[in-house]
C-alpha cells in the first residue's frame, strides 16, 4: 500500500480561507468600534471622555461637559 499525504484539498482550503476572512472581519470591527453609529449614551460617554482628556482648566471642562449634556438631551428628544 502506498500512502501519500496530500494536504488540504481545494474545498478544505476554501473553508480555511473563509474562516480566516470572518475572523479578520470581526477583529477589524472590534478594533474600529464597529460600523454602527453610537447611541445617545455611547456618544455622551465618548464626549465626556474627550472633555477629560482635552481640558485642563475647570471653566473649560465645565463648558465642555455642559455641551455634552445638551447634545445628549437633544439626542434623546423624540422625533430627532
Amino acid at each position: 500500500m502506498r500512502a501519500s499525504q496530500r494536504g488540504l484539498s481545494s474545498l478544505g482550503l476554501l473553508v480555511v480561507l473563509a474562516i480566516a476572512i470572518a475572523a479578520g472581519y470581526y477583529a477589524y470591527t472590534a478594533v474600529s468600534g464597529g460600523d454602527a453609529a453610537p447611541g445617545c449614551k455611547g456618544a455622551f460617554t465618548a464626549c465626556m471622555q474627550k472633555c477629560r482628556r482635552t481640558t485642563t482648566e475647570a471653566p473649560a471642562a465645565q463648558a465642555c461637559q455642559g455641551g455634552c449634556q445638551r447634545d445628549q438631551a437633544a439626542c434623546e428628544r423624540p422625533g430627532r
